[in-house]
């Protein structure tokens, strides 16, 4: 047993393989608790609230996302070589959190105070800037060394997977937060353009004070000892690059990721407009996206003791599955509601699944690259999946601009066209079953999970080795 002090003074287990705590597993979950506040916003209001609060053309929206999310794919590549790179009493992912929570409360509250009255072409400069502000720049600085922190806390597979799934509940609780209470705080507030950035102002200050909890209960055991740190200092950024690309399980996971993050934009960003156009109900948006966002919670909590039978890749198989059968009874709906609201629950369970399983399943990619190459890029393995995540968001947002635009679906009129109610329904339904089935062939091909605890022994094995070679 390896005992430390934390910044708190408090006495720790500084083994990676040890067991970690409850409360340290939920600080660690709500980082993305505090990350989904703006994250789950983006993808669920802010295109409705760029077209029907602010009046800004919904194809130019999809443009400009699409353009901003490439940007923004580069920049997390940077900010992960930035991490590996990182040294501090803290670590090299958790001090970011620290310097980070406070430009990424200011950011949201600037993203939602586009100037309504302003002119058509000021306005698209301003989503550009305020857009590419908070996601290229502030988010990736903050959520890529808090995406690597599951890797540098631990290499127990199993906790990994408790991580993830942590991870994974308080996002999900994140984005039942924003569908729950973000209409409601904006009526609060006098449903004006004003109200949306009082609501995220208040919205904010929430995330500081959840970032620093993060922060402070967390603990950084992977870490390099001194003829790693010294090897590591001699790797050049090509050979990182190489190293990563030699990886085909990151590759299939980077993949993964992008394809989920681009369906979950296009089906979240549409609930609106499939609530407004289709069920003529705005506020069913809440119910239907709560109904998924519960069952999902509810699903976690047995999937993580699952994967100890089964594996994280059969469950993340089993998940997708489920969410694409959650397709097809939305499809069969044909409209009524209560088989939405049943279809909803049904994709919910499917993305407890998949959602418990993938950030862990991620961070094993990290040592099965180590053991192949001898190269361990943990920052920017999980950067270079972030930028997939966020061309996969820019893609998706950009695909609802574009379908959205392509049916003619006009914000002002109280009554859509059929074209647009069928744009709609591509959006939310058809374009995300599509990707499902993509998802699943990847997977197929995923076989880590029978080869991770032969490579940890391997490469302890190599340390011990180095170490009598020194």
């Amino acid at each position: 047993m390896a005992i430390k002090k934390d910044v708190l003074g408090i006495n720790y287990d500084a083994d990676p393989q040890s067991k970690l705590s409850f409360i340290e597993r939920f600080a660690y979950g709500s980082g993305d608790f505090a990350g989904n506040i703006v994250y789950s916003a983006i993808s669920v209001f802010l295109v409705f609230y760029y077209t029907d609060v602010v009046n800004v053309n919904p194809g130019v929206v999809g443009s400009i996302m699409l353009i901003s999310r490439i940007f923004d794919g580069f920049s997390d590549i940077l900010m992960g070589l930035i991490v590996d790179r990182t040294k501090s009493k803290f670590g090299k992912a958790r001090p970011w959190l620290l310097w980070m929570c406070m430009p990424y409360a200011i950011s949201a509250v600037i993203l939602f105070s586009v100037p309504a009255n302003a002119t058509d072409t000021f306005k698209m400069v301003y989503v550009f800037l305020s857009y590419n502000l908070v996601s290229t720049i502030i988010f990736t600085a903050i959520n890529v060394p808090y995406a690597t922190m599951n890797a540098m806390m631990t290499q127990n597979q199993y906790e990994r997977t408790l991580l993830g799934t942590f991870r994974m509940l308080l996002a999900t609780a994140g984005t039942l937060f924003i569908n729950t209470f973000t209409l409601k705080v904006v009526h609060f507030f006098g449903d004006t353009p004003r109200a949306w950035t009082m609501t995220f102002l208040v919205f904010g200050l929430m995330t500081i004070a959840i970032f620093l909890f993060n922060f402070f209960f967390t603990h950084e055991r992977v870490v390099e000892d001194s003829i790693e740190s010294n090897e590591a200092s001699k790797i050049n950024v090509k050979d990182e690059f190489r190293a990563l690309f030699r990886n085909k399980y990151w590759l299939m996971m980077a993949g993964l990721i992008f394809f989920l993050y681009l369906s979950l934009t296009v089906n979240g960003g549409s609930a609106v407009y499939f609530a407004k156009a289709v069920l003529n109900d705005q506020n069913l948006v809440t119910p239907l996206g709560n109904a998924g966002t519960i069952a999902q919670i509810a699903t976690m909590f047995f999937v993580a003791p699952l994967t100890k039978k089964i594996g994280k890749r059969n469950a993340f198989f089993i998940g997708i599955g489920i969410t694409g059968v959650s397709y097809v009874a939305l499809a069969i709906a044909q409209g009524g509601y209560e088989l939405i609201l049943i279809a909803n629950v049904i994709k919910g369970i499917g993305n407890g699944f998949a959602a418990s399983c993938m950030w862990g399943m991620l961070s094993d990619t990290i040592e099965y690259g180590e053991w192949k190459t001898g190269i361990r890029t943990a920052g920017l393995a999980n950067a270079a999946s972030s930028f997939g995540s966020k061309v996969g968001s820019g893609l998706g947002g950009a695909l609802l601009g574009w379908v959205m635009a392509a049916g003619g679906y006009d914000g002002s009129a109280a009554v859509q066209s059929a074209s647009a109610i069928s744009s709609v329904n591509v959006a939310y339904i058809y374009i995300p079953l599509a990707i499902t089935i993509v998802s699943l062939v990847i997977l197929w091909f995923y076989k880590l999970d029978n080869e991770y605890p032969s490579i940890i022994k391997d490469l302890e094995a190599r340390k011990v080795h180095q170490s009598n070679n020194k």
